[in-house]
């Protein structure tokens, strides 16, 4: 039975180390095992030796190409003929074991086979002839390519199970021989690719860059500015931070005031907030006190809101939590014998409350006004110190002065030792200042502040108050309106706000 395979044609895979064999079966012996093929070829080249041996353990996989005795094969003549024919013999010739050249016997012309094998490409629409050497040249040339070695060896595999059944191939024509479809895709020379570079100028100057531009301006003419890029008739779109709705212009003057003074303010959202004379303010708090708004209640929503701007000033969050305990911050209270010293007095509360080392300065005065000894009395209760004289007061800088120190109706006491005694510490100290509803004139203030922070509306504030902040006391609509002032209120979500000059 072992005889019967010799002359196959037969391709053997011998594992990954090894790789693939082909050649024509010489020998084989099933005593040892082994089979030999003869002008064998390695991965697709042909090898040096003219014959190789195999043991059976080191063949994976083993497909016979072509089986002696077929039709086909009795065209073939002997595998890869590397002479040609000389004029003049009758047959081929072949190398001898000796070097000397011997004719090799001439196939006998069959009627069952023709000798050209006619082959119609798909591509062409054409009949190319091909003789029994380039047929078999052309199945078994080497595998160069691994991408057309599967194509090709299931070919063979199929011509093989079915010696007497003819396999079509849709072949293309390449410098005149066939080729599968791998080769017409992936299997050009590269001498056919162009040499000429690619014309980049020439390419751009397809491209009417004018006539563009003007289609896309004439459509944001026609849609409007966002359907830039977009031309077509979808819908607008609108960010998260747009209205949807039409809504009236925004209007940034709502406040009116029946005398305006020389100086105007402007939130972050461009609102005008116009200044007031302190004669209008103070008649402002009078109608609030008569509509219930007492100042008790003034009290504690102007301490809570100077507390709260002095907590941000401080360092918020960033100073103040329980992990930094070791870094408090030390705050210090000048206040005066007025309803100015009372709203310190109230503020200074709210700082001991969230943690804040106050230190309070109120000169001893005889008699002292209700709110100032009711607020005395709350603060009293805190963790805060009072002191009444400067020797007291740290002598290191401390993080922040709050200064209630003047009032307009009490211009007597800046004549005081007590409050030039104050005023020069405060200066010494080096520490920002933050001054509660200041007075307007820079002659009345014998401290000189970074921030201010004016109650309701603000006074004509200049330089010497710093930057402007607004506190929102609680006065309703109404009360604006009794006094003359067409008032709609510029905080929005908060109740302080920052004010910039106009």
């Amino acid at each position: 039975m072992a005889t019967d395979w010799l002359g196959s044609v037969v391709s053997i895979k011998c594992g990954e180390s090894l790789g693939v064999y082909q050649g024509r079966v010489s020998a084989v012996d099933q005593v040892g095992q082994t089979i030999s093929l003869t002008r064998p070829f390695h991965n697709g080249a042909k090898c040096l030796v003219p014959e190789v041996t195999f043991r059976a353990g080191d063949i994976t996989e083993l497909k016979i190409l072509e089986i002696p005795g077929s039709a086909d094969n009795q065209h073939y003549g002997d595998f890869h003929q590397t002479e040609s024919v000389p004029s003049g013999t009758g047959g081929p010739v072949g190398p001898s074991q000796n070097g000397s050249s011997k004719p090799l016997r001439k196939p006998a012309p069959s009627s069952s086979a023709p000798q050209s094998i006619p082959r119609r490409t798909e591509a062409k629409g054409q009949d190319v002839t091909m003789s029994p050497q380039q047929h078999v040249d052309r199945h078994l040339e080497p595998l160069s390519q691994p991408r057309n070695f599967r194509r090709r060896h299931n070919s063979w595999s199929s011509s093989s199970r079915h010696p007497n059944q003819a396999t079509p191939k849709k072949t293309g024509l390449k410098n005149g021989q066939g080729k599968t479809k791998d080769d017409e895709c992936f299997g050009d020379d590269v001498e056919e690719l162009p040499d000429t570079d690619f014309d980049f100028e020439g390419n751009l100057a397809l491209f009417d860059k004018a006539a563009v531009f003007e289609e896309i301006d004439t459509h944001e003419r026609r849609c409007g500015p966002r359907a830039r890029g977009v031309p077509s008739d979808r819908p607008t779109r609108y960010r998260h931070d747009e209205n949807i709705l039409e809504s009236e212009p925004t209007v940034y003057r709502r406040i009116a005031v029946p005398h305006p003074a020389n100086r105007e303010f402007c939130t972050d959202s461009g609102l005008v907030v116009p200044s007031v004379s302190y004669e209008l303010h103070k008649k402002l708090l009078s109608a609030a006190e008569r509509h219930g708004l007492t100042l008790e209640r003034r009290l504690e929503v102007t301490g809570v809101c100077a507390s709260q701007m002095a907590l941000t000033l401080l360092g918020g969050p960033n100073r103040l939590n329980p992990k930094n305990v070791h870094q408090r911050p030390l705050v210090a209270v000048l206040c005066g014998p007025h309803v100015k010293g009372a709203q310190g007095i109230s503020c200074g509360r709210h700082l001991a409350n969230h943690d804040v080392q106050v230190i309070l300065f109120l000169p001893n005065f005889v008699k002292m006004l209700e709110s100032i000894t009711t607020e005395l009395a709350l603060f009293s209760k805190t963790q805060g110190q009072q002191v009444s004289s400067l020797k007291d007061l740290p002598g290191s800088p401390v993080d922040l002065v709050i200064n209630c120190l003047d009032c307009p109706e009490n211009a007597f006491l800046r004549d005081q030792p007590w409050y030039k005694a104050a005023v020069a510490w405060a200066n010494e100290n080096r520490a920002p200042v933050l001054s509660v509803d200041p007075p307007a004139r820079a002659l009345d203030c014998g401290v000189d502040a970074k921030w201010s922070l004016a109650l309701g509306l603000p006074l004509a504030l200049g330089e010497h108050a710093g930057r402007v902040y607004l506190c929102d006391i609680g006065l309703p609509q109404q009360v604006f309106q009794e006094v003359g002032i067409s008032y709609h209120s510029p905080f929005g979500c908060k109740f302080v706000i920052p004010l910039h000059p106009a």
